[in-house]
């Protein structure tokens, strides 16, 4: 009854937690402070991103529609709550590209493609599927220095920026 008294239902519950988890992760990607490589700050918050997800694995996977409640799904506007969390990572690849450390592009776009890489990678970590040699900080490093040179960076200051980003890890 409790649920029905706070929540009006199941459904309201799982919206709520789905807000809450969001709530988290967009305060964990705020907390990245930036700083004058903007490459850095991208790699950043990527490990802030993973660390957010490690801390909250069950609402980590109701906030992207793995609750396991059947019967439930997220809506549009559910969704739309999540996408704000995108500003951060499009603040940082717009100032790569400013900065002309990637390629003129649009920052939507590789926000997004970096934020789908990243999403399976986190999945593939929570399921315990990334194990020796290949553990989930291997995997992070190569694909986002991978994406990164994919994106302009070159080489040398791309494997500089992941490195100073893992030196400020939270």
């Amino acid at each position: 009854m409790a649920v029905y008294t706070h929540f009006g239902g199941m459904d309201d519950l799982v919206r709520a937690m789905v807000r809450e988890g969001f709530t988290l992760l967009n305060r964990r990607l705020e907390a990245v402070e930036e700083s004058d490589d903007p490459v850095s700050d991208v790699v950043a918050l990527g490990w802030a991103y993973r660390a957010n997800a490690r801390e909250h694995r069950n609402l980590y996977n109701v906030m992207f529609g793995g609750s396991g409640l059947s019967g439930f799904s997220l809506t549009d506007d559910d969704r739309q709550h999540g996408r704000y969390t995108l500003g951060a990572l499009v603040g940082a690849v717009k100032r790569c590209v400013a900065a002309e450390r990637f390629l003129p592009s649009d920052p939507e776009l590789v926000a997004h493609q970096l934020w789908i890489a990243l999403h399976g990678l986190v999945m593939l970590d929570l399921g315990g599927y990334l194990i020796e040699p290949l553990t989930a900080d291997v995997c992070f490093e190569a694909q986002v220095c991978g994406m990164i040179l994919g994106a302009g960076d070159d080489p040398e200051r791309a494997r500089e920026s992941v490195s100073r980003a893992a030196e400020r890890r939270v």
